[in-house]
C-alpha cells in the first residue's frame, strides 16, 4: 500500500507543478543532460535539475519515482527513489534481473528520517550512467534543507532512528559507494531489478515508452511488509537485497565463497553447513555460516546481530542492528531440516 501511495504522491506533485507552470508561463526546470553525462563532479544536487524545487520533493520531467518490494535496511531511513531516463531513450528489460539503463540515465536515492513536517533529508546518492560507465556520488543535505552538497569524503550526522536509538549516521564516501556497487571492479546499480519491482510500475513504464517490454519476473521478491509471505521467501529476499551485492560471484566478498543472491539454489553456496573461509574473529567461534535448525550456532545470525567493527555484517550502510531481520533469519534457520546437506 505504501508503495502505491508514494508513487501517486510524487506523480500528483509533478502534475501540480506542471499546471502551475502552464498557468504562470514560467518554464519548468529540466534535467541538465550535459551535467549528467559530463566529466566533472557537480558540486550540488541542484545542478542536475532532477527536481523542480530546491527541497527535492517534486521530480522534473522524465524523472520517475519507484519503490522496491524488499528494500535495503539503512538504520530505518525512509528512502525516496527516482529514475531519470533522457527524452527519446528507454530502459531494456533483462528477465527478472537488473534493468538496463541507456547512457545519460541516473538513479537518485534520498535518505530521510522523521515524519511529516519533521522529516529531514540527510543525504542523496546519485548513480550517473556516463559513456565510460557508472559513477556513484554522495550529496549531503544542509540544515536548511534547501540544497545537498557533494560529499566525496562522506560524513557523519547525529540523529535518532525510528526505533529511538541515538546514532552517528554515516554518509559513505565515494569509494565506499563503489565498494557496494561493484561487480568484477565495474560500478553498476544494484537496486532496480525487475524481480524487486512491482508489475504495475513496470507496466506503466512500458506503456509510457520508457521500458522496451514488461520485464518478466516482476514482484518475484515478496513485499517486506507482507506477513503472509513465506518465511523462506522473505529471508532469501532480505539476503539478496542486503547482502548479495557483495556476497556473489564478482562481488566485493566473493572470496568468502558465499552466494546469497536470490537465484542461487545450492545449499552449500548459500551457507548451509559451510565453514567460513577467512572470517577470523567475525565467526565468533562458530563453525558454519548456517547450521540448520540452530540459529544460535550460525555465523550469519551472529554477524547480523552485532554492531562490533570487524564482526558486524553488512560492514557498511548501517550503525544499528536490524532486529526485525535478525528475527526473520533466526526463524528461517530454525525451521530448516537438521538433515539438510
Amino acid at each position: 500500500m505504501m508503495r502505491g501511495i508514494g508513487f501517486l504522491l510524487a506523480a500528483s506533485a509533478a502534475l501540480a507543478a506542471s499546471v502551475v507552470a502552464q498557468a504562470t508561463g514560467i518554464p519548468k526546470p529540466m534535467v541538465n543532460d550535459e551535467v549528467v553525462t559530463g566529466k566533472g563532479f557537480p558540486r550540488t544536487l541542484g545542478e542536475f535539475g532532477f527536481f523542480q524545487d530546491y527541497g527535492a520533493r517534486e521530480p522534473s520531467d522524465f524523472v520517475h519515482p519507484y519503490e522496491l518490494n524488499t528494500p535495503l535496511f539503512s538504520d530505518g531511513a525512509e528512502k525516496l527513489r527516482h529514475i531519470y531516463v533522457p527524452e527519446g531513450a528507454q530502459m531494456n528489460a533483462d528477465g527478472e534481473g537488473l534493468l538496463k539503463f541507456p547512457v545519460g540515465s541516473a538513479i537518485i536515492k534520498t535518505f530521510a528520517f522523521g515524519e511529516g513536517d519533521e522529516q529531514r533529508f540527510i543525504e542523496t546518492r546519485v548513480l550517473l550512467h556516463r559513456s565510460d560507465g557508472w559513477l556513484a556520488l554522495p550529496y549531503r543535505w544542509n540544515e536548511e534543507q534547501t540544497e545537498a552538497k557533494l560529499a566525496l569524503a562522506g560524513g557523519r550526522v547525529p540523529l535518532t532512528t525510528p526505533s529511538g536509538e541515538e546514532i552517528s549516521y554515516r554518509i559513505p564516501n565515494k569509494n565506499q559507494c563503489k565498494a557496494c556497487h561493484s561487480v568484477d571492479g565495474e560500478v553498476i546499480p544494484i537496486g532496480p531489478k525487475a524481480r524487486n519491482l512491482s508489475g504495475e510500475w513496470l507496466a506503466s513504464m512500458h506503456k509510457q515508452g520508457w521500458l522496451d517490454e514488461v520485464a518478466e519476473g516482476a514482484d518475484t521478491l515478496p513485499l517486506w511488509s507482507d506477513p503472509s509471505a513465506s518465511t523462506d521467501a522473505r529471508a532469501r529476499a532480505y539476503l539478496d537485497v542486503n547482502c548479495a551485492h557483495c556476497h556473489r560471484p564478482g562481488g566485493g566478498a566473493s572470496n568468502s565463497g558465499l552466494d546469497l543472491s536470490w537465484e542461487q539454489q545450492d545449499a552449500f553456496a548459500i551457507g548451509i553447513n559451510k565453514p567460513p573461509v577467512a572470517a577470523g574473529r567475525g565467526a565468533g567461534g562458530l563453525l558454519v555460516s548456517i547450521e540448520p535448525g540452530k540459529p544460535e550456532k550460525s555465523i550469519l545470525v551472529h554477524r547480523m546481530n552485532s554492531n562490533e567493527p570487524g564482526v558486524a555484517m553488512p560492514e557498511l550502510g548501517r550503525s544499528t542492528v536490524d532486529k526485525e531481520a535478525v528475527t526473520l533469519i533466526r526463524d528461517w534457520i530454525a525451521q530448516m531440516d537438521q538433515g539438510t546437506e
